[in-house]
């Protein structure tokens, strides 16, 4: 077998469920999410980080356009903010009025994946309303602004947006009691997903691309024109886009300048935090 078709079929499945194997036998152990989630979770994202060098989608893409610093900045903002969110949710652990629902004799990878499916329709609503309601799209509008596609747009978001984008569902699980061990697992492999939902590099999820979000799919959500983008906005997984409608695949690929905004955008950090703030052009 070719390395390109092995690398092409076998990375995200050997990388993706590496990650999932320790972080479900790490839980199994019940023993402390931090820092091992992160540290497993920054090794997944630079093997993506690696395999974008090795089999790049677009050529194109792995180049510098004035961009790279700030998602790095991106990147490190969001992942602390995620980790302080899950380490928030370990120190109020015990301490909120829960209900008793949530299913604590089920296998941990049952648990996970519930909790998974309660944090996905809650940012696949959020991630569609961002789209629709005009002061969430310039908050989101961070996220749409790349030129290219890579590894480091999974975290190019305003961090106002990522909490809004997650806010709903975290609490949802949270009230339904869901163990904040199982939220930090799911949010381990979450970044690690959005990691390849990004990534220029030239990958397939086969079959499971019907169900899953990976990049074959994604990439039609950032589709410069903003009226072709309402589409595929499943963060894992796609059933969501299935029900309502939004789900869109053709053979063809997205194209190395069809992604973007038809706007000039900043490229400084704070520049971009402070844009939604200032701008009042309207997409829709």
């Amino acid at each position: 077998m070719r390395l390109h078709t092995l690398l092409r079929y076998g990375a995200y499945p050997v990388i993706f469920g590496g990650v999932a194997t320790f972080v479900l036998a790490w839980s199994t152990f019940d023993r402390s999410p931090w820092p091992a989630f992160a540290l497993v979770a920054l090794a997944g994202l630079f093997a993506v980080a690696v395999l974008e060098r090795v089999q790049p989608f677009e050529p194109d893409w792995n180049h510098d356009h004035k961009d790279t610093v700030t998602d790095a900045v991106h990147v490190l903002v969001n992942l602390l903010l995620m980790s302080a969110t899950a380490y928030l949710l370990h120190g109020v652990a015990g301490r909120l009025p829960t209900m008793t629902v949530w299913p604590q004799s089920w296998p941990i990878a049952l648990q996970v994946l519930l909790a998974g499916a309660i944090l996905d329709v809650g940012l696949y609503a959020m991630h569609r309303m961002s789209h629709h309601v005009h002061w969430m799209w310039r908050l989101h509008a961070i996220h749409h602004s790349a030129e290219r596609l890579y590894w480091m747009n999974g975290e190019r978001r305003h961090p106002l947006s990522a909490l809004l984008l997650a806010g709903p569902g975290l609490v949802a699980a949270v009230l339904l009691g869901a163990p904040a061990a199982v939220i930090s697992a799911w949010l381990t492999l979450l970044t690690v997903h959005l990691g390849f939902q990004h990534a220029n590099f030239d990958y397939s999820l086969g079959p499971l691309r019907r169900w899953i979000g990976g990049a074959e799919l994604h990439r039609w959500h950032h589709r410069r024109d903003y009226a072709d983008a309402q589409v595929n906005f499943g963060e894992f997984w796609l059933i969501w886009d299935w029900l309502c409608g939004t789900r869109f695949d053709r053979p063809m690929p997205v194209q190395a300048d069809d992604v973007g905004l038809d706007e000039p955008f900043p490229h400084a950090y704070t520049a971009q935090l402070f844009w939604p703030f200032a701008s009042r052009r309207r997409h829709f």
